[in-house]
């Protein structure tokens, strides 16, 4: 074990409690100028949850792509406190045992690897119990097939449960991983509620109130997340559930999710409202209109049985298939397949026109009242300046109703259309050039089909929050789950409520829970309540100009949660650089060593805030949009793909991917160091210096373990630990 090979992981710490991921050692010597040679095939991890019991098997290959025969070690690190029951390994199909080493063995075994190859990243594992597994002989050009099964009981918080796989350890693969997928069928006698993932996208089958089917899947990457699931047992017709999170004397961050039931009789989803409103205009002739007639045929033909709609149609004039409202039937029906199907594109566009046709005959109505308005194009009659066409429409929207705004193509003005959204709770989405309208159309009406309560409020008892966000609740829609971030201030018991109108009717849901005073496990809550910020913070800055203020708590906390997008990364280095020079801060502990040719891109990225229309002005808000409905960790890193540059050496490097969360907080990768973002809001009066690998270096990891989170990211690093600024240097 002390021969192991120099490099062998680094893990991406975001979280004290993870089942890390096995993987194959390779130990010195062998002839291959790759320290880390084999490669990973294909990841698949299967798990059934019924009840609180979780059964996780996993099939693993990993390739030998050189001419030698090798010997490895596979180890599977158990993290602190978990139970594993039936822990199975089969390998090229002969079932082995693996030998388990309690954490003190482990401990020297991570330690002498650190001392003698100088890696620190398995310290990560420091404090936990492994499986031990000698694989000999690994044949020249052959795959190792490794199958694991081992069951857990989950743990329940206030009757919310965790599952947790790890997949971070796969980007230590010599290769890109050809497939994973994680896929998990979920069962429970009681009905299951709140179903969240924070950290990939995943798709959610609902089957039933007591089973869904939850996957994630992709092909070519190196994972470097673990996978969370969170899902709550109530019975309910709302679900209500709490996450909280706090640190110090800092005030806390929490996550409320609302989940209605999936099997929701009649009398529980709400009557609607709602107005379809089409731009026939010339600009929307030949496929877009085809597309477009193909989505409203789908949504009319999925109106629920109680409501009532209508159908507008306007170019240089505006035109309604009723008079008012109608009700449901056949006979309404069959008149509006007719009007869709009659439509033809010729003529301007008259916005003004259309709204103020849909909310002329429009009464009062304890119904939620939605219009759904497509367009490909600026206003060109009628009112034309967008400041005036806003304040008229919202004028003439007496009742408050939700305006759900399609831009399909680039020349729109997107000011306009947000500007709309924002003012009514609703959301906005665009339809690019070579994206099917009917699908995209087809699939938010699936969303708000059938609304299950509208007209939210959230009341909190014993606790005071702020900076929640959605800033306006939306309304509740069936097959849907509403999630809420926020700080909070103080702690303890608290009851939660949850009030909307369902037909009329004002209905209640609550939940009592505790708002934690000390807890960092749900360190995953600050940096998506921070990019939903962010986002909100910037789309003000968009639709209505630069504002110093925030402007500079946009940099702040982008800078501290790592939320790191061409415009953020912008504000960050222009704000360093200013400091640095006015002697405000540190060289050397900046987020970013500085990279003028990649700035100056970011520059343009940020100025395009200020485009009204163009395919820039609909990136910046689709983008824009998701930091600002982010639930999970993809979500934050909105422009990913602009923030590629040259290092030194000419190698291609992503700004996004030299940042972590550690223990709640951002660290960024500078050239050699790793840096700690607090270290820019402490006033530095304890400096130490430890050499990486000296006998000073293990006492303060023994004396203080929580360092080794920082300890493995590398053997550069500067962090604040106890009010010390620590620099540990090779």
């Amino acid at each position: 074990m002390k021969s192991f090979i120099k490099y062998i992981l680094i893990v991406l710490v975001l979280t004290t409690n993870l089942f890390a991921d096995g993987f194959i050692v390779i130990p010195r010597p062998h002839p291959l100028p790759n320290p880390f040679p084999l490669e990973v095939v294909y990841h698949n991890v299967d798990v059934t949850i019924d009840g609180q019991a979780a059964i996780t098997k996993i099939d693993q290959s990993f390739y030998n792509p050189s001419q030698y025969q090798l010997e490895g070690f596979y180890i599977f690190p158990i993290p602190k406190g978990a139970v594993i029951n039936n822990f199975t390994m089969i390998i090229n199909g002969k079932e082995t045992k693996a030998e388990l080493l309690d954490s003190d063995k482990a401990r020297k075994i991570y330690e002498d690897i650190v001392r003698q190859m100088r890696d620190p990243a398995l310290l990560e594992y420091s404090e936990q119990n492994i499986f031990k597994l000698r694989i000999f002989p690994i044949e020249p050009g052959s795959e190792k097939k490794i199958s694991i099964t081992y069951t857990q009981v989950l743990e329940s918080d206030n009757n919310l449960f965790e599952y947790i796989y790890p997949l971070n350890t796969e980007k230590f693969s010599a290769k890109p991983l050809k497939d994973v997928s994680v896929k998990i069928d979920l069962k429970s006698q009681e009905q299951i509620k709140n179903i969240y993932c924070p950290t990939h996208e995943v798709d959610i089958i609902n089957k039933s109130d007591n089973h869904s089917i939850i996957s994630y899947e992709d092909e070519n990457i190196k994972p470097d997340i673990d996978f969370k699931l969170y899902f709550s047992k109530n019975s309910s017709s709302v679900g209500l559930s709490l996450l909280s999170y706090q640190t110090g004397n800092n005030d806390g961050y929490f996550l409320l999710s609302a989940s209605p039931s999936i099997e929701i009789d009649r009398d529980n989803i709400e009557n609607k409202d709602i107005t379809f409103i089409l731009d026939v205009s010339g600009s929307m002739s030949g496929d877009k209109l085809e597309q477009a007639k193909k989505a409203l045929l789908y949504c009319v033909n999925n109106l629920n049985a109680g409501d009532q709609f209508n159908v507008i149609r306007f170019s240089t004039e505006a035109y309604s298939l009723f008079k008012s409202l109608e009700k449901v039937d056949k006979q309404n029906i069959s008149e509006a397949k007719i009007f869709i199907d009659d439509l033809k594109a010729i003529g301007g566009t008259n916005i003004e026109e259309a709204f103020s046709l849909a909310f002329k005959n429009y009464a009062e109505s304890n119904r939620p009242h939605f219009v759904v308005f497509l367009t490909d194009g600026k206003p060109t009659i009628g009112e034309m300046n967008d400041e005036k066409l806003i304040k008229r429409i919202l004028n003439t929207n007496k009742y408050n109703s939700r305006i759900f705004t399609f831009g399909i193509g680039n020349e729109i003005n997107t000011h306009l259309l947000d500007k709309l959204t924002d003012a009514t709770k609703a959301w906005r989405t665009y339809v690019g050039e070579e994206e099917d309208i009917e699908i995209k159309i087809s699939n938010f009406y699936d969303k708000i089909q059938s609304p299950v309560l509208s007209d939210l409020k959230l009341d909190f008892d014993n606790v005071e929050v702020y900076q929640t966000y959605p800033k306006d609740l939306p309304d509740l829609f069936k097959g849907s789950n509403l999630l809420v971030f926020g700080r909070y201030k103080g702690n303890g018991n608290a009851k939660i409520s949850l009030s909307g109108k369902l037909n009329g009717k004002q209905k209640e849901f609550s939940l009592q829970d505790n708002f934690t005073s000390s807890d960092d496990k749900y360190n995953f809550i600050p940096p998506l309540w921070a990019s939903r910020r962010i986002g909100h913070l910037l789309d003000l800055i968009r639709l209505n100009g630069d504002d110093k203020e925030l402007v500079n708590e946009v940099t702040m906390l982008a800078r501290e949660h790592g939320i790191i997008t061409p415009y953020t990364s912008y504000l960050i280095m222009e704000d360093e650089e200013i400091r640095v020079r006015g002697g405000r801060l540190i060289d050397g502990l900046q987020s970013f060593a500085p990279r003028q040719e990649l700035k100056k891109e970011n520059e343009a990225d940020y100025l395009r805030m200020n485009d009204k229309s163009g395919r820039g002005s609909v990136e910046v808000s689709e983008e824009f949009q998701n930091l600002n409905s982010a639930s999970n960790y993809s979500q934050t890193q909105q422009g990913k793909d602009r923030l590629v540059y040259k290092d030194s050496k000419g190698n291609l490097q992503n700004l996004s991917q030299q940042v972590r969360n550690v223990l709640g907080r951002a660290v960024y990768q500078q050239d050699n160091y790793w840096v700690d973002s607090e270290l820019q809001n402490q006033s530095i009066k304890n400096k130490k210096r430890i050499q990486f690998n000296s006998d000073e270096y293990f006492a303060l990891l023994n004396i203080q373990p929580e360092t080794a989170h920082f300890l493995a990211l590398g053997q550069n690093v500067r962090f604040y630990h106890n009010n010390v600024f620590y620099e540990v240097y090779e």
